[in-house]
């Protein structure tokens, strides 16, 4: 398989006339997404959190601003930087700022720590690395000052603090005597200049997958085909300006961040509400103040909401549609959902490398808590196919390949993992097990600990 230079397997000739046609793909970049809602909805709420609450106006603004800083710096198109940061109005901003600085993010979970950072700066030359200083105990800024004294690409660290923060990582830029220069987040704020114009076909944002902390692939995911995924998955579950989304899982997730949830949001001028965590007594106030619509959770996070003692109890009737996923849902939790909330579930199956399996408002009641529906797309081609890479009838188990308008055709910069993890014509082998049911729905044996690796034969 060949690659472009920024690191992705590009959709043969073929399927990009198809995708096309089929009008799934139509140009767009996610930093035109944002600029278009600013315009279309500049004084409505785009995110909230906690006391802080940022109109689409305001939004695009810091961004666009925060995108000349980044190339004020030096950073250029095509260049990697790692954001680690919590559910943070900055952690939206920053996404937005690199990709509109033609800079590529790679989001890094925040349990990360310096084995599995090490990893993801030498596996994508980062050049910068965004994260708080300190958060919950976990020092940061020393992390990545240890990676950048032996990693020569990193040399730009991004802290989360304000400009008038005490030194050393506050207070303005510092150098470090490894050559590592530090700056206050803040601080990287410039007039913006000439817009640049990124292709739609460019890789947009990268996510690990799989492998653990210290050896996780890497997931190229292109404008066009992100903007798809999250366009689509916004129209599946009717997202309106008037909705509400409740971030309360990592935003950096594949799940969180377009399935459909804050691009989705963003995409339809709803609003984004960012949490820190899923813990019940921090979020269902939340869920009350702000007439949250829709949230997406673990099926542990349901579960500590719906057994939330009685002063953690607050009014949840604004909630319309539960996303769940991330693990097995046991159905008598999904039966609970409904009658505690008088509300819709939704159970969901995502893959960094781009799968969205999920059912929809309207199926059955049967369907919904027993399957996880079938693929966001029409363009989804997925086959289940037992070892010997044959199809399998329906009702019967095999391992879920697909390809697709979203779907990544490649790991990033991977060749050896490329020619393991996808067949001659181009699916994914996702290592995952699943069984198709006689009304066309996927019951996908959603991994309950370590990911498997794509491309390793399913056990039985």
């Amino acid at each position: 398989m060949t690659t472009t230079p920024d690191g992705h397997t590009p959709w043969p000739a073929e399927f990009v006339d198809r995708y096309w046609a089929a009008g799934y793909w139509r140009g767009n970049t996610l930093d035109d997404l944002l600029r278009d809602r600013a315009l279309r909805y500049g004084p409505h709420t785009a995110l909230v959190h906690g006391d802080t609450r940022v109109t689409y106006a305001n939004l695009n603004r810091r961004v666009d601003r925060m995108a000349a800083g980044i190339r004020l710096l030096g950073l250029r198109p095509g260049q990697r930087v790692l954001v680690q940061l919590p559910n943070v109005p900055e952690f939206v901003v920053t996404a937005f700022a690199l990709m509109r600085a033609g800079v590529v993010p790679v989001f890094v979970p925040l349990p990360y720590r310096a084995d599995g950072v090490s990893h993801l700066v030498r596996a994508t030359q980062a050049v910068g690395y965004v994260a708080p200083s300190t958060y919950r105990g976990f020092d940061h800024t020393a992390m990545a000052t240890e990676i950048a004294a032996r990693e020569p690409f990193l040399r730009r660290v991004f802290t989360l603090e304000s400009p008038d923060s005490p030194p050393p990582y506050g207070g303005g830029f510092t150098t470090d005597p490894a050559g590592c220069h530090y700056f206050p987040l803040g601080s990287v704020d410039a007039p913006p200049g000439p817009a640049l114009a990124p292709g739609a076909d460019r890789v947009a944002l990268l996510f690990p997958s799989g492998g653990g902390p210290a050896t996780p692939r890497l997931v190229p995911r292109t404008h066009e085909a992100y903007a798809y995924q999250a366009r689509a998955a916004a129209e599946v579950v009717s997202l309106t300006r008037d909705d509400v989304y409740l971030a309360a899982l990592p935003a950096g997730s594949d799940f969180v961040f377009g399935c459909p949830g804050i691009v989705g949001t963003l995409s339809v001028g709803g609003t984004v509400v960012l949490a820190e965590d899923a813990d019940p007594a921090a979020c269902l106030p939340v869920v009350e103040r702000e007439r949250v619509t829709v949230t997406s959770l673990s099926p542990a996070a349901v579960r500590a909401w719906l057994d939330a003692p009685g002063p953690a109890r607050c009014d949840t009737s604004s909630l319309r549609l539960v996303q769940v996923g991330g693990a097995p849902l046991e159905r008598e939790t999904a039966e609970r959902i409904g009658p505690a909330w008088d509300c819709r579930p939704q159970q969901v199956f995502a893959m960094p490398e781009g799968l969205l399996v999920l059912t929809r408002p309207g199926d059955p009641d049967g369907a919904v808590l027993t399957t996880h529906g079938r693929p966001l797309s029409p363009g989804d081609e997925v086959r289940l196919v037992d070892a010997d890479g044959e199809d399998v009838p329906d009702g019967e188990s095999g391992e879920l390949l697909v390809r697709g308008p979203y779907t990544a055709r490649g790991y990033f910069r991977a060749p050896g993992e490329n020619a393991r993890a996808f067949t001659a014509d181009g699916r994914l082998r996702t290592g995952v097990r699943a069984r198709r049911t006689p009304d066309g729905n996927l019951v996908v044996a959603v991994p309950d600990r370590a990911e498997p690796a794509p491309g390793t034969p399913p056990a039985e």
